[in-house]
């Protein structure tokens, strides 16, 4: 493989980076779209060239050495895979729909230049971190990508709300990438190798491995994965994480940075399948991470909030199969949940902007008239995430819950449960954003449009792949799994094969969606229910709208006490450390002061002073 085709699939962004940083805003905000929009599409193009010319021997190019001590070596180097491609896929196709996007979207922002900058570095790092062929090369666009979250989250940055909201990301993320840190220097101390290939060979061939310390190492990697991906308890983040411009919203949530942990996990799949211990954890945390985040999602208001969750939701379903050793399924998921839920962000941005920076859905209603398009294709993304045959998501939810019923029939019901929530509260948003009556101001509807060609095409595409996405991976023919298979380490789990047990389960998942989705219709469409404002929910919804308390907990458990530790510390041990401090030079320029009146130039009084030195002098050694 040409080591000059990576480095261009790694450079382009990057370049597209350097560009917009230092002559974007001299160049105009039309060639700062396209620069932006094409660096992304080039890396895009030589994806897809690896994809059709890779052989099924994994492709490792070392730059340099990097780090050499004694036994232990770290290359500056890439890994050209299965999984490495199929990540590049999305991160790249869908990376250059959402720059497409944001062309139109962002226009008459008067930063554009350094919006499309940002952008263009987030992709780089998340090149950096899917070819890395390393774990410190995956650390490096690990933490750039975290980098580049805090500068797109908190892109309108006068506003203190949105600053917060990308300081709170940039947080916990850095407590999970501490986590992730412990893992790779457990990883290196045990095997002296931190590169993925040695790692596999090494593990799955050792006959003596410490069980304690590859479970200690799993843990570790997992909790780095948890902060990143947004399971419990770090999670809390990648709601908030909306303040940032929608088009960023699309790019977090749906191909890159929360399926960053995903990817982790699945490169890793060999340690993981050493610590079954910390795979049933990751199952757990996996599934309950679904059904809380369902069950708050059930109640907000904000389009964009109810999207967030429904993203952490679907990560839950992920983890769960990560856990159950499924890895195979997860990244199906990974692909599917791409296509839809950046078609949903990327739609709910559609419908922002027609309304002028509207994202209460108690404000809207009454839009499939005036945005067809972008109704049209929300509405298939919305069946899709539900579950219903024969999109994209059906195939991939009904992998993951066919697995936990066969693994874990109580993970299996957790599981289907919070399928059936997504059903409804995402047709809840279809329901009361589309349909009755417009509920905004008459300014609003005044200017109610379709949004601009650069916008809905975007949309039309990210719609198909949500309808047809599935045709990847069908039971019984799963051209993914096969794909995949020389990636892990164990066989790979084969696509469920059609009997009556797996059609029992395939009816049980979409009579569930159907449900839900009816109880929507029955509330919000054919009773026409507006939620209460604000200050009128009470009881359970309270609770749910405001998402158990969570935020709330964290505050009263850390963040107040740091600050009332961080202010003792500055008022009091600060303030003594201090006096102490400058009381010793007041001692010291005294002594000083005093010392000087003896040097007033009288040389009798300094043989004065010497007679009585030698004198003491003597007087000790004869004493002793």
């Amino acid at each position: 493989m040409d080591t000059n085709l990576v480095l261009v699939l790694l450079l382009a962004p990057f370049l597209g980076f350097l560009f917009n940083v230092f002559l974007g805003k001299k160049a105009g905000k039309s060639i700062v779209g396209i620069v932006g929009t094409l660096s992304v599409a080039i890396s895009f193009a030589v994806t897809l060239y690896l994809f059709a010319s890779a052989s099924q021997e994994p492709v490792v190019i070392n730059l340099f050495d990097w780090i050499s001590i004694q036994r232990f070596d770290v290359s500056f180097g890439f890994l050209i895979d299965q999984l490495s491609i199929i990540w590049l896929l999305f991160v790249t196709g869908i990376g250059s729909l959402i720059h497409l996007y944001s062309i139109s979207y962002m226009h008459d922002d008067e930063k554009m230049h350094s919006f499309f900058a940002y952008l263009n570095l987030f992709i780089f790092f998340m090149i950096t971190l899917v070819i890395g062929s390393n774990l410190l090369m995956m650390f490096i666009g690990w933490e750039g990508v975290g980098l580049c979250s805090y500068l797109l989250i908190g892109f309108w940055y006068k506003n203190q709300d949105f600053n917060d909201a990308a300081k709170k990301a940039f947080i916990m993320n850095r407590i999970g990438d501490l986590g992730f840190l412990i893992g790779i220097f457990i990883v290196g101390s045990l095997f002296n190798t931190l590169d993925f290939t040695t790692l596999k060979t090494t593990i799955t061939s050792a006959t003596d491995i410490n069980d304690f310390w590859i479970a200690a190492a799993a843990l570790a990697l997992f909790i780095g994965a948890t902060g990143k991906s947004a399971q419990i308890p770090l999670y809390t983040w990648l709601p908030d994480a909306m303040a940032g411009p929608t088009p960023v919203s699309a790019l977090i949530h749906a191909a890159t940075m929360v399926t960053a942990g995903i990817f982790m996990l699945t490169r890793l799949n060999f340690l993981f399948d050493m610590a079954p211990s910390v795979q049933n954890i990751i199952a757990i945390v996996g599934a309950f991470t679904a059904l809380v985040a369902a069950t708050i999602a059930l109640v907000q208001n904000d389009i964009k909030k109810v999207l967030a969750y429904s993203t952490v939701s679907q990560l839950g379903l992920m983890f769960l199969a990560l856990g159950l050793g499924a890895y195979e399924v997860a990244v199906f998921h990974v692909i599917t949940h791409a296509f839809f839920k950046a078609c949903l962000f990327l739609g709910s941005g559609s419908v922002i902007h027609g309304l002028h920076g509207e994202q209460d859905m108690r404000r809207m209603g009454g839009l499939k008239k005036a945005m067809p398009i972008t109704f049209w294709t929300m509405l298939i993304a919305s069946l899709a995430i539900s579950g219903i045959f024969p999109l994209a998501g059906f195939w991939s939810k009904d992998e993951i819950l066919m697995t936990a019923f066969h693994e874990n029939k109580a993970l299996w019901v957790i599981g289907s449960i919070a399928s059936i929530m997504t059903a409804f509260y995402m047709f809840r948003l279809i329901y009361l954003t589309f349909f009755n009556s417009f509920r905004g101001t008459e300014e609003q509807k005044h200017h109610l449009h379709e949004s601009p060609s650069l916008i809905t095409l975007a949309l039309i595409i990210l719609a198909i792949l949500s309808f047809f996405g599935g045709i990847i991976s069908l039971p019984g023919h799963s051209w993914l799994n096969h794909y995949l298979s020389p990636i892990f380490s164990k066989v790979t789990h084969e696509a469920h094969s059609l009997g009556f047990e797996e059609y029992m389960l395939m009816a049980i998942a979409t009579i569930g969606a159907l449900i839900g989705i009816g109880i929507a219709y029955k509330k919000y469409l054919k009773d026409n229910t507006i939620p209460s404002e604000d200050a009128e929910i009470t009881g359970i919804t309270k609770v749910l709208y405001n998402k158990y308390y969570v935020d709330e907990v964290y505050d009263a458990l850390f963040v107040k006490p740091t600050n009332v530790l961080s202010d003792f510390f500055k008022e009091h041990v600060e303030k003594t450390v201090s006096a102490m401090v400058f009381g010793l030079g007041k001692v010291t320029n005294g002594i000083a002061l005093q010392g000087g009146k003896v040097h007033n130039g009288s040389i009798g009084l300094y043989l004065f002073a010497f007679v009585i030195g030698v004198i003491a002098i003597l007087t000790y050694l004869f004493l002793q």
